[in-house]
Order: structure tokens, then C-alpha cells, then sequence
């Protein structure tokens, strides 16, 4: 059980990442690990997320930093998790939401539905999930936050991305109201906090060893996205709370 004093910031800090066997997640898990963050990572796939971990905790030089299969689109199951994490580490301090997926077509009279049910369960319900199951921790932490991964066309749909932009639309909102909630709960001196960080898409090394030629205009880093999510506990609570924060250009 975690027994230090925790006042803020991310040194001690107990943060829960979902949806961390990807490579974001593995930058994320190492960022959060090397300032001195307790990482609880959860995945639904057992073999990937195992695989982040271990390369995270040895990119870390060790650190603190374990996993759990987590059914997210089970409400009972992410509360749990939430309610272990508090119970083995005495609090929880973050929530990092990287659940992602993609669903498209050529035009919008050729959308098929069956992808916004794909979506709205990998964008939207796991949102749900975990902003409810994590709120009331979050709230009681002296630095809560919570941190949705949004797209910039949630903001400005193309035809053929009528699902994908209407779910990550739909996932702001969400968490922007949880925003409200800490703000409306929060008091005099508010600690939690619910933001959200605008990308296009996101490049690592691998795609960039294969497509040497690419440019990758406008897209994030997934070492840059981790930085970002890491100065969102740098930040007072009332200079992230409810925002939209832009790390590519808006449209």
C-alpha cells in the first residue's frame, strides 16, 4: 500500500492508465513511472498489455508500474478496479483514457452502422465507465485528474468519418461535464480536474521506419502526448478543468 504523503503533482501520484498496451500507453506508462508516478495500466488484451508493461518498466529503469485485464465496457468491472486501486494504494490520483479505434468509409452515403456501434463502445461507453467509476476517488485526491485523448474531427466531421467524429464528439462532452461536476463539487479550493487533448492522430517509430517518406503533417508524437499528459498534473486544476487543449493546429 502506497503510505507516502502525496500533495499534488506527479511524484507519488497513483494514476490508472486505459487502454495502455499500445505504443501511446507505453510512452505514457514510462513518462508518468519516471516522475515518480504509481502506474496501474489496464488493457483488454492480456498478451499486449503485458508486453508494454514489461518494455515500460525496463524503459523506466524499473519502476512502479503493473497491469490488470479490465473489461471497461462493464461498469461493475471498471468500478472495481477503481475501488482496488484506492483500497491497495490508500488513493487514486489519475485517469488517463487511451481507449482507441477507427472506423471510416469512402463517403458518407456508404457509412455503415455497424461501425458507430464499434465506436461508440471503444469512444464513448468506456468513457462512461471510467469517468463514473474514477469520479468520486478523483474528487477526494488532492490532485485528481482525469485526461480524455480527443481528435480534431470531432470538431470539424469530414463525410466519411461521420461515426468516428460523432464518438470522439460525444466523449468530450462526457468528460467535459465531468469537468463541471468537480468544478460544481470542488468548493473553495477544487483539486480535480477534467481535460481533454485535441490531437490528429498519432506517429511513433515503427511507422516511421515503415514509411520513411512521410511526413506525418500535423500528427503528435506519442513521446509529445505523454509530456502533455504529464504537465496536466503541472498545471493548478482551474487552468485545465473543462478545457479542450490543442496539440496540433486547429482546423
Amino acid at each position: 500500500m502506497t503510505t507516502d504523503t502525496y500533495t499534488g503533482g506527479l511524484d507519488g501520484a497513483v494514476i490508472a492508465v486505459a487502454g495502455a498496451a499500445g505504443p501511446a500507453g507505453r510512452a505514457v506508462l514510462q513518462r508518468l513511472a519516471r516522475a515518480g508516478s504509481h502506474v496501474v495500466a489496464a488493457d483488454a488484451d492480456p498478451e499486449r498489455l503485458a508486453q508494454a508493461v514489461d518494455a515500460a518498466r525496463y524503459d523506466a529503469g524499473g519502476a512502479d508500474i503493473t497491469g490488470e485485464v479490465v473489461d471497461l465496457l462493464d461498469l461493475e468491472a471498471a468500478q472495481d478496479w477503481a475501488g482496488r486501486i484506492e483500497k491497495d494504494h490508500g488513493r487514486v490520483d489519475g485517469l488517463v483514457h487511451l481507449v482507441g479505434g477507427w472506423r471510416g468509409s469512402a463517403s458518407f452515403p456508404e457509412t455503415e452502422l455497424a461501425d458507430w456501434d464499434v465506436l461508440h463502445d471503444l469512444l464513448v461507453r468506456t468513457v462512461q465507465r471510467t469517468t463514473l467509476a474514477f469520479h468520486d476517488g478523483l474528487l477526494r485526491s488532492p490532485g485528481g485528474r482525469y485526461v480524455l485523448i480527443s481528435a480534431a474531427g470531432a470538431s470539424t466531421p469530414t463525410a466519411g468519418n461521420a461515426a468516428y467524429a460523432a464518438a470522439k464528439a460525444a466523449a468530450e462532452a462526457w468528460t467535459l461535464a465531468m469537468g463541471d461536476s468537480f468544478r460544481k463539487l470542488g468548493g473553495d479550493a477544487p483539486s480535480a480536474a477534467a481535460t481533454v487533448l485535441v490531437i490528429k492522430a498519432l506517429v511513433h517509430d515503427e511507422m516511421r521506419a515503415q514509411r520513411p517518406n512521410a511526413k506525418f503533417a500535423g500528427f503528435t508524437d506519442v513521446r509529445d502526448l505523454a509530456e502533455a499528459i504529464a504537465d496536466v498534473w503541472n498545471a493548478s486544476p482551474q487552468q485545465v478543468n473543462g478545457t479542450r487543449q490543442w496539440l496540433t493546429p486547429r482546423p
